[in-house]
């Protein structure tokens, strides 16, 4: 045989072995952007698809006729929307910091965004500013809204990065996640990410839903949703209704935020990301399908048919999605979006570039036009659940007589959601409101102001903290949390709040204003 054949012989059984070997996946240049453009495009059709149902239908299925028609130029939504614009600041801090950055470098750049932010992410930002270090931020000990939905929402960036890679997607979640979210929280993100990752190579929606879960500790809350709904659906193949009925029962009970609890409101990761599930599920690989089913499970409805339609964006890949939900992209591809340096082109080339990177580093490699990526088994997270400090049992409404007040607080009422909110305010030293009330944890709500202030927070007779309710930004955040404690002895506990009348730094005014306390028991 000649040195040629030899050659030719030793190629060809190269070829074979890498065939066989199921580690590896072989994906051109080509495709990989195809599909990653896919995912950017299905969170902008996804978002503004939903928009304008966003938190409008509370714990209820949306009736089909209460979905706008689609119409190409709604997609110039997505230019404005926080889903996209504060997923897409997160990766430019790999763009600058490379892809090891750090908690801290995520941070750095979610510190000083001017961009307005809410729940956990808004707690986070705040927390920032008066010092609290990074890895710290989303916990409870200073973000009540540890398991909201905000960083599900922004995690897409990660599992547009990592095709195949489904331990490499858990690292950065953990690294980018923990900013503003902890437990269920981050977990959110792992999922999402996780199901983009597995969408490179997967064509059956069921299996991608699947990955996502493989990556969670199977012992977390999220986990155990995600698995009900898996199963629920293989009895319930053609009625997704039914399952959500079933996810509405067993798991629209104990959302700790406390703009939701023991409300219609629902902001939790777990329970949102259940929609997401249902609606790749019962999509079954139809671009509309999915977003209908995604969008009518209600709750979170813009941010939910994004992440969805992101998952399948990638599997189809963006020459795949139907013309009539594409069709606006392109007259907006080359503009920016809002707070970012991207547009469309720019967000595609830059996750490419990553991508590959990240398989790299994974032990893969570029050849030509083509990309060998050694796909990783998924690993489930380390289990960090908090929140089993209790259930929220009840709302002490300011206008409750367990409530005592001394001083001068001015009471006002406003509609928010369908309900009427009774609030006292004062901005003079010396005001003060105390009440008793039994359980393991408490949040103190109210929003936060332009003018707020300071106050100081005695539990049990002690000075816990003094806090602020300055929002950091010219508008009112309501249903916040003015001070929060979890895990305390079961029993009997008092709260006093005393009124500073000083203004914090930056603000307007020394104002605190009360809505309710939040019980845990």
């Amino acid at each position: 045989m000649t040195r040629r054949a030899r050659l030719a012989l030793l190629l060809v059984s190269a070829a074979s072995a890498f065939a066989a070997d199921p580690r590896w996946r072989e994906i051109s240049l080509e495709e990989l952007r195809d599909r990653i453009a896919g995912g950017w495009a299905g969170q902008m059709i996804g978002v503004s698809f939903g928009a304008p149902t966003e938190f409008r239908w509370l714990g209820q299925i949306i009736p089909r006729e209460a979905l706008p028609a689609w119409t190409p130029d709604r997609v110039r939504n997505a230019l404005t929307q926080d889903d996209l614009y504060v997923d897409m600041t997160f990766a430019q801090v790999l763009d600058q910091k490379g892809l090891d950055a750090t908690t801290e470098d995520f941070a750095a750049m979610f510190r000083e965004a001017r961009y307005a932010l809410w729940h956990a992410n808004l707690a986070a930002r705040r927390a920032l500013k008066r010092g609290v270090p990074a890895h710290l931020a989303g916990t409870p000990q200073y973000n009540a809204h540890a398991n909201d939905i905000d960083f599900q929402i922004e995690a897409d960036f990660i599992g547009l990065m990592a095709p195949g890679l489904p331990r490499a997607s858990n690292d950065l979640c953990l690294r980018a996640g923990r900013v503003m979210n902890c437990g269920d929280g981050v977990y959110g993100g792992m999922f999402v990410s996780a199901m983009y990752a597995a969408a490179f190579f997967e064509r059956d929606p069921r299996k991608v839903v699947e990955a996502g879960l493989a990556v969670l500790p199977r012992q977390s809350p999220y986990a155990q949703l995600i698995a009900d709904v898996l199963a629920w659906s293989r009895q319930y193949p053609k009625d997704w209704e039914k399952v959500w009925e079933l996810i509405q029962r067993k798991w629209d009970r104990r959302d700790p935020c406390p703009a939701g609890a023991l409300r219609p409101f629902n902001i939790d990761a777990k329970l949102n990301g259940a929609y997401v599930a249902l609606g790749l599920l019962y999509g079954d690989g139809d671009f509309g399908q999915t977003l209908e089913v995604s969008t009518r499970a209600g709750q979170d409805s813009d941010c939910n048919p994004a992440s969805a339609a992101g998952v399948l964006g990638v599997m189809l890949g963006y020459r795949r999605i139907p013309e009539e939900w594409k069709r606006g992209i392109e007259a907006i591809a080359d503009e920016k979006f809002q707070f970012t340096d991207y547009t469309f082109r720019s967000i595609v080339t830059s996750t490419e570039t990553r991508a590959i990177a990240l398989v790299e580093r994974a032990g893969g490699r570029r050849e030509g036009n083509r990309l060998l990526v050694r796909v990783q088994d998924p690993e489930p997270a380390r289990l960090e659940v908090w929140d089993d400090y209790g259930s929220p049992v009840e709302r002490i409404s300011v206008t409750d007589p367990r409530w005592r007040w001394t001083g001068a607080w001015q009471i006002s009422e406003v509609s928010r959601r369908g309900q009427t909110v009774t609030s006292k305010t004062a901005d003079a030293k010396g005001a003060e409101a105390t009440v008793t009330f039994e359980g393991t944890g408490a949040i103190l709500t109210g929003p936060y102001l332009p003018d707020g202030g300071k106050a100081e927070i005695y539990l049990d007779g002690r000075l816990d903290r003094v806090v602020d309710v300055y929002s950091d930004e010219q508008a009112t955040k309501s249903g916040e949390a003015v001070w929060h404690s979890f895990g305390l002895k079961p029993g009997r506990h008092t709260l006093r709040i005393v009124v500073l009348g000083e203004p914090y730094p930056g603000s307007a005014g020394a104002k605190i204003t009360l809505d309710d306390l939040v019980v845990f028991r």
